[in-house]
């Protein structure tokens, strides 16, 4: 540390000095009756008082410095995946290798400041070679010394890993973000061994019951050539489908396309197993092990109708474009044989209808507690439509109709249209209205208001009632088929029609879930090494959330395990960690109990293994010898390991660094100066009386 006084200072002191000077001369230049001695020492004490004094009354900066020494950091990295523990170079010795790297480290540790970690699907502090890793993620280790190490000194970074990175983005893209030589230990083996592998499987976790669905697997296939192998799909432990494979070549890749029959529901479990060949490096790459989930959710909606009309192909064409969807027409005879019960939701076009071909019909679909589309029309019965249901009335209507346009309402929010529908919906051709008075009985939530040519009015056209839970919707006229033509006309190809149906459709076969005790997992699917959250909700009668019961949790694995647990509360809630599990299927039942009354909730999920490490075995050096030409590092075999700590030393770049802290600070803020002329003062004083001085 170095102290001294800032600038100008130094001439403020001497001018102070000559103030003190002056002041104790005027003082003491006439006194006869001190002794000389004495009267010198009073001198320089009143000099040393009254330049303090002068001095503070200038409140001069002093400026400090301070020196910090910040010795290079060597950070060392090494892989810790199964990758790196299951395929080893001829001449590798694991327990020297182990060794030479703790010696770097002891070697390295006199003049730098070293820090370990290990890395695999995650970063740890220290050494760990146990390599059980299922996943390679080095940008992680990078990104942890970044956040770590940001304004220090790295100097180096040692990196031993095989190059095998399966997860994050690429290292490669890191290293400039550091700024430090990395120097790679070359661990695992380049040469490809003799291998069959399930590299990857595509499938969609969620398939709809009786429907057939596909499975991409990509079989690769190295040092194998002529060789045949057969790839066997079995679902439950069941063989479904097999396939003969002719490898042609030592490096063989193929995508292999399987058509599954999805014929039960639930969680099924599939597992594609390829055959093993003699001399293989490893056969835990040979099979791959998924869950799909088989569910019968397709929504079900009914469109009645008494005579075709071109709306019906419109809607019955715009449901199908969603998949969880599925539209039945039933038209004139096919309505009485039609069950409406086993939909989930009707729409009703134009009925009830003029000709009352209907009545039958209608009468089932009165008694259901169903979500209900009234489509109004020129066909519609006015009089039995208000009879049937009582939110909408249309009062003296005669028969006429009548164009109306579509005008948006503002503030509609039960789900969301672009802006690029709404300037379609703006510009499109009206639709034909029953002539009449509409009252709407209770609250509505309008899509569009009506237009009466360019006058616009609050008068509803498209909208929603909701009356104790039970959703209804009210198109007041025909003539969809014009706003598809519209649209056609104007070259558009996005469709906003076939948008406001879906929503329209998927707003009103929405159940409200009332369920008072909720049980949930954050996801349906997750990986081994992923944690399990669940999360859970209790209401009490008013529907509040509320949290004062013990919830506890069971569940159960494939082999009929159970394993118990116990929420924590949250705010107003509950919550639960339950960890990591091994892959398998799993199923779980929640209880708890409120106002004496028992609640219980249960669901499901499953755990995919992760084979990542095992579906790549051959070591990719030359990633790492980029990754340190890039980096002005150098890569290592595992038998020069310890010339690495030679390397560091001599490289004129990694040194330590000196910080330099400079701060100024008022004189006046220095309270000892303050006691020192106190006690200058005072002694002067005292002596001065002593010896018989005013």
């Amino acid at each position: 540390m170095n102290s001294f006084f800032a600038g100008t200072s130094i001439l403020y002191f001497l001018g102070c000095l000559a103030l003190g000077f002056l002041y104790a001369w005027l003082l003491y230049r006439n006194n006869k009756n001190l002794d000389k001695k004495l009267q010198y020492g009073l001198t320089v004490i009143r000099i040393i008082a009254v330049t303090a004094i002068a001095w503070l009354i200038f409140a001069p900066l002093i400026k400090t410095l301070n020196y910090t020494l910040d010795k290079p950091i060597i950070i060392i990295g090494q892989d810790n995946s199964i990758s790196v523990g299951q395929v080893k170079a001829t001449d590798f010795d694991q327990k020297l290798y182990e060794q030479n790297l703790k010696i770097i480290q002891d070697k390295l540790s006199d003049k730098y400041e070293v820090k370990t970690y290990n890395f695999g699907d995650s970063v740890g502090d220290g050494f760990d070679f146990k390599n059980q890793g299922k996943l390679t993620d080095a940008a992680a280790f990078f990104q942890k010394v970044r956040d770590e190490y940001t304004n220090r000194n790295i100097g180096a970074i040692i990196l031993a890993t095989d190059g095998i990175f399966n997860h994050g983005g690429n290292p490669l893209y890191s290293i400039n973000q550091i700024n430090a030589p990395v120097y790679t230990i070359a661990l695992g083996d380049s040469i490809p061994k003799r291998d069959v592998l399930i590299s990857n499987v595509n499938y969609n976790n969620i398939v709809y019951l009786d429907d057939d669905f596909t499975i991409e697997v990509q079989v690769q296939a190295f040092q194998s050539d002529r060789e045949n192998a057969a790839l066997i799909v079995s679902q439950n432990g069941a063989k479904v489908e097999q396939q003969n494979i002719a490898i042609a070549g030592n490096s063989f890749v193929k995508t292999i396309s399987v058509k599954l029959h999805a014929g039960k529901i639930g969680v099924q479990k599939y597992t594609v197993q390829l055959s093993v060949l003699p001399n293989e490096i490893t056969t835990k790459n040979n099979s791959q092990s998924f869950y799909v989930e088989v569910i019968d959710g397709r929504q079900k909606v009914l469109l009645a109708a008494a005579a075709p009309h071109p709306d019906l192909g419109v809607l019955k064409e715009a449901i199908s474009l969603n998949k969880h969807y599925e539209a039945k027409l039933a038209l004139a005879d096919d309505l009485n044989s039609t069950d409406p019960s086993k939909f989930d939701l009707i729409v009703l076009y134009q009925l009830p209808d003029a000709q009352n071909i209907s009545t039958s019909f209608l009468q089932k679909v009165s008694v259901l507690k169903k979500p209900i589309w009234y489509i109004l029309g020129a066909q519609s019965n006015i009089g039995s439509f208000n009879q049937f249901q009582n939110q909408v009335n249309l009062s003296s209507a005669n028969g006429s109709i009548q164009e109306v346009y579509p005008d948006f309402a503002n503030g509609f929010t039960s789900f969301n249209l672009s802006e690029e529908d709404k300037k379609q919906f703006s510009t499109s051709d009206p639709l034909l209205m029953p002539f009449g008075r509409l009252t709407v009985n209770t609250g509505a939530t309008p899509i569009f208001n009506q237009r009466i040519g360019k006058v616009s009015t609050q008068q509803p056209l498209l909208f929603f009632t909701n009356e104790n839970g039970l959703k209804a919707g009210y198109l007041m006229g025909e003539g969809l088929w014009r706003w598809k033509l519209s649209a056609a006309e104007n070259e558009s190809e996005h469709s906003g029609l076939n948008d406001l149906i879906s929503k329209t459709v998927q707003y009103l076969s929405v159940k409200d879930d009332k369920r008072r005790f909720k049980v949930f997992t954050s996801k349906s699917a997750y990986d081994e090494n992923e944690s399990i959250q669940f999360n859970g909700t209790l209401y009490n009668e008013s529907y509040q959330p509320v949290n004062e019961s013990e919830v506890k949790l069971q569940v159960k694995n494939d082999a009929g395990k159970f394993f118990n647990y116990v929420f924590s509360k949250t705010e107003n809630g509950y919550q639960l960690d339950a960890g990591a599990m091994p892959a398998g299927n799993y199923s779980y039942v929640a209880n708890t109990s409120l106002g004496g009354q028992k609640f219980t909730a249960n669901g499901s999920f499953y755990v995919n293994a992760l084979i990542a490490e095992y579906q790549q075995t051959t070591a990719n050096h030359q990633l790492l010898n980029t990754i340190s030409k890039q980096s002005n590092g150098k890569l290592f075999l595992p038998g020069d390991l310890l010339n690495i700590a030679d390397e560091i030393r001599k490289n004129e770049n990694i040194k330590t660094i000196s910080y330099e802290d400079r701060k100024y600070d008022e004189l006046i803020n220095l309270k000892w100066l303050f006691g020192l002329i106190l006690v200058l003062l005072s002694t002067e004083w005292f002596l001065r009386k002593r010896n018989g001085e005013l």
